[in-house]
């Protein structure tokens, strides 16, 4: 067994896939690794080609960014704020952003004003037509890839909604009115069982799969925790809190219809109801939340606070163009016949 093997198998439910993620392993477990996670977060960064794909550094931002959540309890407590791993979650930070904003085409701004606002980001998200995961499993979808694409979504849904809340200490008046009224629903509305995460739980469990946070990481692409990790840099990070708000309203915008295709594709493979449940609350939930996150959040930010609204824009289209990467490669995956995970065999 190798070191890094050693050390996933008993700190994480997932192994590092570099020396830089290996280091981060290590020194967030207080097995050892002092700082030099810092000088290999400068490595990593200096010699990738793609720091959106790169495996070693997505996993070590996960880590990273996973010790602020509390969602790994492996990872020790005390060193959440730890200064050579703020060091380190910076380099990457650094770079990741970088990388993000070269590769999200920017939107033309509208005038900060609630009515422009909403409108602009409609247009977005109407204008985003490229290949639809939705509408491919909604019609063509095998219960093998029905598996995959519970699988993918678990990194963020078993968390949802917790990288948007990081935004609510950060704001004031309507736009923190919205952002609480948005999020009271995807917790629950003060009901324990109808937390939003909890019914996918529920959906992973009756779909014969592993509910437990982090247990699929290792068969999970670098793109799909990047577009976790984008909300967490975007909701962690104060500086970009206009980011986190338009990433929230193209989320809300497409989600809905999206969410419906998917329960008449689980519904068309015979899966157990407890599976649809979690699609079939936010075909109506996130009709009504779009409506909220466009004008009153993202409008009412913009307009009280003119200087974020080209981050507003940006966090929206940051939101359509990673998350069309990771759709995209699980099509392009399918259409070629084969698994959308890492290490599998064709499907």
């Amino acid at each position: 067994m190798t070191a890094t093997a050693l050390v996933a198998d008993t700190a994480v439910p997932f192994a590092a896939r570099g020396p830089l993620s290996d280091a981060v392993i290590r020194a967030l477990t207080g097995a050892g690794g002092d700082a030099e996670h810092s000088a290999l977060a400068l490595g990593a960064v200096a010699e990738s080609v793609d720091v959106i794909r790169d495996d070693d550094i997505q996993v070590a931002l996960f880590l990273l960014y996973s010790s602020a959540y509390g969602s790994l309890p492996g990872l020790d407590a005390d060193l959440e704020w730890d200064p050579h791993l703020l060091t380190t979650r910076r380099i990457l930070e650094d770079a990741f952003e970088r990388a993000v904003r070269e590769s999200v085409p920017m939107p033309e701004l509208p005038e900060p004003t609630v009515d422009a606002v909403g409108r602009a980001l409609f247009a977005l998200a109407a204008a985003d037509t490229g290949p639809s995961l939705s509408r491919y499993f909604a019609k063509k979808a095998t219960r093998e890839q029905a598996e995959e694409m519970l699988m993918q979504r678990s990194v963020y849904t078993l968390r949802e909604a917790d990288p948007h809340s990081w935004a609510i200490p950060r704001l004031t008046g309507r736009a923190k009115a919205a952002l609480v009224e948005i999020q009271a629903d995807e917790y629950g509305g003060g009901r324990p069982q109808r937390v939003h995460a909890v019914l996918f739980a529920n959906a992973m469990r009756a779909a014969g799969l592993d509910a437990t946070y982090g247990a699929y990481i290792d068969d999970v692409p670098a793109i799909t925790l990047a577009s976790f990790n984008m909300m967490s840099m975007f909701g962690l990070n104060r500086r970009l809190v206009g980011a986190i708000v338009g990433h929230l309203a193209a989320f809300e915008m497409t989600s809905s219809i999206p969410c419906k295709l998917y329960a008449d594709g689980l519904r068309r493979l015979g899966f157990d109801q407890d599976v649809m449940e979690y699609f079939d609350e936010h075909i109506e939930a996130d009709a009504v939340h779009e409506q909220i996150a466009a004008r009153d959040l993202a409008g009412g930010l913009a307009e009280d606070r003119p200087e974020l609204l080209a981050d507003i824009m940006f966090g929206a289209a940051a939101c359509l163009t990673i998350d069309g990467l990771s759709g995209a490669h699980m099509l392009d995956a399918w259409a070629a016949g084969e698994s959308s995970l890492r290490g599998s065999v064709p499907a």
